[in-house]
């Protein structure tokens, strides 16, 4: 495991947005792993710019967004469909028709021909990933299957809570989601996980030095043998 604290979140985003390139650089058709949320925000604008100076061709790159909330119309603005397009399918310059996000009808079968599309695409080579207050990796709440696969999952009040800034009001969250399992993403070559700001420190440090434990998915990362940690100074502050 490598852990990276910076003083700066731009720093930050151009260290982590490095890994992807790399990967894109040494196989134009790298299969990507990406994350909503705001802390790989500043990946997500690094990627962008990095890939402009570069001249990188990312016309065959592959994407597969971790989640979805279930029951949500694919086109309201909060929806991971829309928030990926928005945060990186357009900033970045990938190719709309090779991004995958899970179906929003989150139903037994939608969640098997995700596990399956990703299988045929050869796994995923960087997976992008936030962290939850609660230690969450996508939505995987406290207590799921160390070995899960994508499925449908009940959110706790505390995501929904986390998430109600995106909304009108906590009301309007939806409280079920479609997500990758903790066993899909350690399938991936590597993690680059993201965690920005003091609310984060918490859960890195459980993450980072706690135990293995379904109490905090994130610490499943221990067990992967390349992950790359970029964190602040503010998550990093609870660190050892």
């Amino acid at each position: 495991m490598e852990v990276r604290v910076f003083d700066d979140v731009d720093e930050l985003g151009r260290f982590a947005a490095e890994h992807v390139i790399a990967a894109i650089s040494a196989q134009p058709d790298a299969v990507i792993g990406l994350a909503t949320g705001s802390s790989p925000l500043s990946l997500y604008a690094a990627w962008a710019e990095l890939a402009r100076e570069r001249g990188l061709d990312q016309s065959a790159v592959r994407g597969f967004a971790l989640d979805e909330y279930a029951g949500i119309d694919p086109e309201h603005p909060e929806s991971y469909h829309s928030v990926i397009t928005k945060t990186v399918v357009e900033p970045v310059g990938l190719e709309p028709s090779r991004v995958a996000v899970p179906s929003a009808e989150a139903t037994e079968e939608a969640a098997a021909a995700y596990e399956e599309a990703i299988t045929a695409a050869g796994g995923v080579d960087v997976q992008i990933l936030g962290i939850g207050r609660n230690g969450h990796l996508g939505f995987n709440e406290p207590g799921s299957p160390l070995d899960s696969r994508t499925r449908r999952v009940s959110l706790t009040a505390e995501t929904i809570a986390d998430n109600a800034r995106f909304f009108d009001s906590a009301a309007d969250v939806p409280t079920e989601a479609i997500t990758q399992g903790l066993g899909t993403i350690m399938d991936a070559r590597k993690l680059v996980i993201v965690a920005v700001g003091e609310a984060k420190a918490a859960a890195v440090a459980a993450a980072i030095e706690g135990p293995v434990t379904p109490d905090v998915p994130a610490s499943l990362a221990q067990h992967h043998e390349n992950v790359v940690y970029a964190i602040d100074r503010a998550a990093a502050s609870q660190l050892s």
